[in-house]
């Protein structure tokens, strides 16, 4: 499966996207999204560790306004591009 960072506040998702096989890793600093496939911001601070400048390969998912599942989902999709 794929490794997907997430913010530490959003442990709902990162529960949710382990228990569906992914590896998830929690995203403290700008050096924790290298080697993603995919990571999941708040959105509350768009530049919350620059990960608009960071040189990763994988999507950026904004989480703000969306619940788990709506945001697992989102991942999933980003995934399959």
């Amino acid at each position: 499966m794929a490794r997907i960072g997430v913010e530490e506040s959003l442990t709902d998702v990162q529960q949710q996207l382990q228990e569906q096989g992914h590896e998830v890793v929690a995203l403290r600093q700008e050096s924790d999204a290298n080697g993603c496939d995919c990571c999941v911001i708040t959105g509350q601070d768009q530049n919350m560790m620059n990960i608009q400048n960071t040189a990763m390969e994988g999507s950026v998912v904004n989480a703000h306004g969306y619940n788990s599942n709506e945001i697992c989902e989102q991942v999933e999709q980003k995934l399959q591009h």
